[in-house]
């Protein structure tokens, strides 16, 4: 699928929620099925700077395309994280760097989030395009 395909997939599920407190509800579910990042790999440098809860993100490059691992100490960023790579995972660099993941604002996640939160979410969203703009430059 590609990340449009995803995303049109990730706007309809969110559509099913009329209140906020299940969707948040739906984002810890999705927490739990995130590629959980190795233990080992739960280094300084795969933390994400900017978020108020600590996340950690890996990424492999195979056969031309990004796959990611990640974990929180937050299950609701642990939920958000799990949505990014939902969307991202297993897609190239140029698509992952073309991607606008205008999902984010459709289902309203941005503006239901704290400050803080959404500054992660921002985080979160720069380190996955920082993954794909390296991986881009060394193919």
């Amino acid at each position: 699928m590609t990340i449009q395909e995803i995303e049109e997939t990730i706007i309809d599920e969110f559509s099913c929620y009329e209140e906020w407190l299940d969707k948040y509800a739906y984002i810890i579910e999705l927490g739990k099925e995130c590629p959980v990042i190795d233990e080992k790999d739960k280094t300084e440098n795969n933390l994400i700077k900017g978020c108020q809860s600590r996340v950690w993100l890996s990424c492999e490059h195979r056969e031309g395309k990004l796959w990611f691992k990640a974990d929180s100490d937050a299950v609701i960023t642990k939920g958000i994280i799990s949505l990014l790579i939902r969307a991202l995972d297993g897609q190239t660099p140029q698509d992952i760097l073309n991607a606008d993941l205008a999902f984010i604002d459709q289902i309203g996640l941005k503006e239901h989030l704290s400050p803080t939160r959404s500054n992660g979410l921002t985080s979160m969203v720069k380190q996955m395009k920082m993954y794909a703009l390296a991986f881009s430059v060394k193919q």
